[in-house]
């Protein structure tokens, strides 16, 4: 094992700046050109960890210590200096080892630059993909906390279907049976004298009460079933994941009333709903991602609202925008909360019912449609929330 002076030695003979300390900031090694670098002498050295550290920025050290490396570059002086930080723990001890290398070229600069826009890239990359699987994360878990109000909307319509359908089996009995009657009566002698049997039969069956219930009972089957096919396309819909999803022109009216359908199980025994719609052209987005926006909104204002209220939906256009507004006679939001509301993983709610993600989520959504989200709010009086949209996307 090379002794402390010989890894120095070494050190001084390496083309690039060496500086080796430890987690307190204490340095072991500092070779002459990260020396003359920050400009001390060998006496100087020991506060070379400190001087990096200011210069560094604040994720850079955390980064090295979870990933193993962190690569940057720094101005020190009239100087661009490319720093790898490298980082080794044991034993409960831990190691840094930070390497210089000055830019001395456009060479130098361009290859630097096209290496750090590679890296920025990868970066972004990873960070849209995380983006994309926590927005559809948070959806699918909206989706499960609504799944016994969705799965009750579905039950009753399918109830009453079922119990209209026993309705017509029995209908059905009785048609076929005066049916028959009336095949008697054809292939007897005189089918006049049927008619007394016949008339018993229709009266015993009440079939003048059947033929104007069947029509009813039918619409109402009807309507039951175009009811679930409504809330599992919507469903469907909502839960889309939005990654190939294209920007196009939808009916921002036809998207709110989506989503109401989606939720209204959740909203129905203690909100009275008003839409106070104006009229909105065809609004460049991304329906599916505007449709969780509108379900975070509805939602939260349902939860501000302890036991009886109600909430506003209103839409309108302005100018070159437009604006679709929620506004509720709930709780209010004190002026301290009002700052944090948009924070990830912030919550007012108990723990359980609420990931704290659905408002951060909301925001940066309408920020990617390039608008924005205002908030009035008064406590114990109520708050409104207005998402602002351009009509058409900035090219």
């Amino acid at each position: 094992m090379p002794s402390q002076a010989v890894l120095r030695a070494l050190g001084e003979r390496v083309k690039l700046g060496i500086l080796v300390f430890n987690g307190k900031l204490e340095v072991s090694i500092a070779n002459k050109l990260v020396r003359d670098l920050f400009g001390v002498d060998e006496a100087g050295s020991t506060g070379l960890a400190r001087s990096l550290e200011a210069l560094l920025p604040p994720f850079a050290l955390p980064q090295s210590r979870e990933a193993g490396t962190w690569i940057g570059s720094l101005p020190i002086g009239e100087q661009v200096i490319t720093v790898q930080l490298h980082h080794h723990a044991e034993a409960g001890t831990e190691a840094f080892l930070a390497t210089f290398q000055q830019l001395e070229g456009p060479e130098d600069y361009e290859r630097e630059l096209q290496q750090r826009h590679a890296e920025l890239r990868q970066a972004y990359l990873r960070l849209n993909g995380t983006q994309e699987k926590l927005l559809q994360s948070e959806k699918m878990a909206s989706i499960g906390q609504l799944a016994a109000g969705v799965a009750h909307e579905i039950n009753n319509p399918i109830g009453y279907v079922h119990s209209n359908l026993g309705s017509l089996q029995e209908y059905l009995r009785s048609l076929f049976t005066v049916i028959e009657s009336y095949e008697r009566a054809l292939r007897a002698p005189d089918p006049k004298a049927q008619i007394p049997e016949i008339d018993d039969i229709r009266n015993r069956l009440d079939i003048d009460f059947i033929s104007r219930d069947l029509p009813q009972l039918m619409a109402e089957s009807r309507e039951g079933i175009e009811r679930v096919t409504r809330i599992v396309r919507d469903l469907k819909d909502f839960s889309y994941s939005g990654r190939d999803e294209s920007w196009k022109l939808v009916d921002l009216h036809a998207g709110l009333e989506s989503t109401i359908n989606i939720i209204w199980n959740e909203l129905k025994y203690k909100v009275t709903l008003e839409r106070r719609y104006g009229e909105l052209p065809m609004i460049e987005c991304l329906p599916s991602e505007l449709n969780q926006v509108y379900m975070n909104l509805l939602l939260n204002a349902g939860h501000a609202i302890a036991e009886r209220g109600n909430i506003v939906v209103s839409t309108g256009v302005d100018g070159d925008e437009v604006w679709v507004e929620f506004q509720d006679d709930g709780a209010g939001i004190s002026a301290d909360l009002r700052q944090r509301i948009f924070d990830p993983f912030f919550t007012t709610k108990p723990v359980g019912s609420g990931t704290g993600l659905g408002l951060s989520i909301s925001y940066g959504i309408i920020n990617k449609h390039h608008g924005r989200i205002d908030l009035d709010s008064t406590v114990d009086e109520g708050s409104r929330f207005r998402v602002v949209l351009p009509i058409r996307q900035p090219k």
